[in-house]
């Protein structure tokens, strides 16, 4: 019966050092990648191109811009390497409309599309336009000089800052 015991303790202990490994990981390594930052000329509207360098999907919860503010407006645009993304206030009209505007809640950042990977697509001339990329829209009252994005992945919370200036 002790030998059993024991091996039941040492599995344990086992299995919380693996689970606090991958934790550890995966901390140490937050999957959103941060590439493109453009913004219009007043800095009231930008977009943030990200993609996600881990191997599951990746969910914004929330947005806030400079010191904790809430953004007028936060959409995710979904579009392709091709096209890229647009800088615009106005999600509605015809020449956003191609861009794939979504609302946050609707949107998970697949695995394997960090921007440093279409950006060398498109230096080596293999880009398509099935290769899916992601661009955070922000629209705020006043100048934005700072993007900050709160997002889970795995269960686990996450905060990402973008600087834009």
């Amino acid at each position: 019966m002790g030998k059993l015991k024991k091996r039941l303790w040492v599995s344990i202990l086992l299995l919380a050092i693996v689970v606090g490994g991958f934790y550890s990981l995966v901390k140490g390594n937050p999957p959103l990648d941060i590439g493109t930052r453009a913004s219009s000329e007043d800095h009231k509207s930008v977009v943030v191109g990200m993609g996600n360098k881990g191997f599951g999907e990746v969910k914004i919860i929330d947005v806030s811009v400079n010191n904790d503010e809430k953004p007028s407006t936060t959409k995710v645009q979904v579009s392709n390497a091709l096209q890229g993304f647009i800088i615009t206030d106005d999600f509605d009209n015809p020449r956003s409309k191609p861009y794939g505007f979504q609302n946050l809640e609707d949107v998970a950042i697949k695995a394997g599309t960090s921007p440093s990977v279409y950006f060398k697509k498109m230096d080596e001339g293999t880009a398509t336009k099935n290769d899916e990329i992601y661009g955070l829209s922000v629209v705020h009252h006043e100048a934005i000089d700072r993007v900050n994005i709160k997002y889970s992945y795995l269960g686990m919370t996450f905060d990402e800052i973008g600087i834009l200036q």
